[in-house]
């Protein structure tokens, strides 16, 4: 007898197992008795009573197989229990008239099947069972008559093709209902554990869904204190400025009027798409749509030229917000800081990249120039998207902003 491979756990038995156990059980005992009842008046051997041998083989066998149903618990520890399940098999077949010697190792079998989860346990018991039975009941019918000839041997041989055919029939039907149930359990189980999982990853993609609402509020709160916060307080510095030199200097005043003008534009339009971005609103211009607005609304009113070529690149909302707002701040930078009246801008594909230029004709910057608020902006902004800012300058050769962004993979959201 093979060892099986794994073990049913006593505690976690089902209720089809452990009802199972019990019928086992109970068809042991009738047949026993059925057994002594048919056998009462035998004498197999010498004039020695069969019940004599019988009956008390039947109790060691109920006594045993309900210690081994009961009380034992892994297969170990019921090896001994099936060793004197054959041992008592073999003493019942030599004593007894050979009718329902087959039942028995059907019964002792259902209890094995129903213990172990090993189809190739199974077989190599059934297999060895029988090789038992057979050796067994041929033995019994040498002894009790000793004259047998090769002929009667095989003639009790093929007498017992019944039972061993019973006996097969018993393995192919108990062993497919226990597979079956065995993997409907099976299945059972795995679908009420992908149910707790789904249930758990729903749990988990809210949360989710509730941190990136919460850290995107975040970062457009971040971006309005930034952007828009900044463009207004230099809406002030341009007016306040404008004020003080109204008189001494006309149209230097005119100049840093058109500029805050201007800056107080852009900082509405950001507060606006902020709006926007916090009630669930989508964006229904392309990008280049945006980027032509800008320019539009930065000449209106204001006596700048903007030469633009623009190509619609289609970029998640996180990219096209921030170039929209590196061309706002860099149009407001050159006409603040460098008195500039004309720009060149132009947004192209470069291999697995966009490159944002915008250069101006101002006043450009010397070599103490430092970056201010701003162009930091810009350039973190740039480097978190996974692309490169730079900035070029010469006095009185105008000012240069270079931004390189990767292009989206497909689907990228923002």
């Amino acid at each position: 007898m093979n060892k099986p491979v794994k073990q049913l756990q006593f505690e976690n038995i089902p209720f089809f197992i452990t009802f199972g156990r019990v019928i086992i059980f109970c068809l042991l005992a009738l047949v026993g008795i059925v057994l002594v009842v048919n056998n009462w008046s035998a004498q197999p051997f010498g004039g020695i009573s069969a019940w004599y041998i019988i009956l008390p083989a039947l109790i060691c066998l109920l006594a045993e197989n309900a210690v081994k149903t009961w009380a034992l618990r892994k297969y170990t520890h019921k090896i001994v229990c099936y060793v004197l399940d054959v041992l008592l098999l073999m003493l019942l077949t030599l004593f007894s008239d050979g009718t329902l010697i087959s039942l028995l190792y059907i019964i002792i079998l259902s209890e094995f099947y129903l213990n172990q989860e090993s189809l190739s346990g199974d077989i190599a018991m059934c297999v060895s069972s029988i090789v038992l039975f057979l050796v067994t009941f041929i033995v019994s019918a040498v002894f009790k008559s000793r004259s047998m000839s090769v002929e009667d041997i095989l003639s009790v041989a093929a007498n017992a093709f019944g039972d061993l055919l019973l006996i097969v029939l018993h393995f192919l039907i108990m062993n497919l209902s226990l597979q079956i149930y065995r993997k409907n359990t099976e299945i059972t189980k795995t679908n009420e554990e992908l149910n707790r999982t789904n249930a758990r990853l729903q749990e988990m993609n809210k949360e989710l869904q509730e941190v990136a609402a919460l850290e995107e509020r975040q970062r457009i709160a971040k971006d309005i204190h930034d952007t828009a916060g900044h463009s207004i307080t230099t809406v002030i510095m341009q007016t306040e400025a404008a004020r003080l030199i109204v008189d001494e200097n006309p149209e230097e005043a005119k100049r840093r009027i058109a500029a805050a003008n201007l800056q107080a534009k852009h900082a509405l339009e950001e507060l606006r798409e902020s709006v926007h971005l916090l009630s669930g609103a989508t964006e229904s211009l392309t990008l280049r749509e945006m980027l032509e607005g800008i320019v539009h609304d930065s000449m209106d009113g204001t006596n700048i030229v903007i030469r633009s070529e623009i190509e619609d690149i289609p970029f998640c909302d996180a990219k096209r917000r921030f170039l929209c707002n590196s061309l706002k701040e860099g149009v407001s930078n050159g006409m603040r800081h460098g008195g500039a009246t004309a720009f060149w801008f132009e947004l192209k594909r470069e291999g697995g990249n966009a490159r944002f230029l915008l250069s101006d004709n101002g006043c450009g910057a010397g070599g103490s120039f430092t970056e201010g608020f701003g162009l930091k902006s810009m350039r973190r902004r740039a480097e978190f998207l996974g692309g490169s800012f730079s900035v070029s300058s010469e006095p009185d050769e105008g000012f240069e902003i270079h931004i390189s962004l990767p292009l989206d993979e497909k689907g990228e959201k923002s």
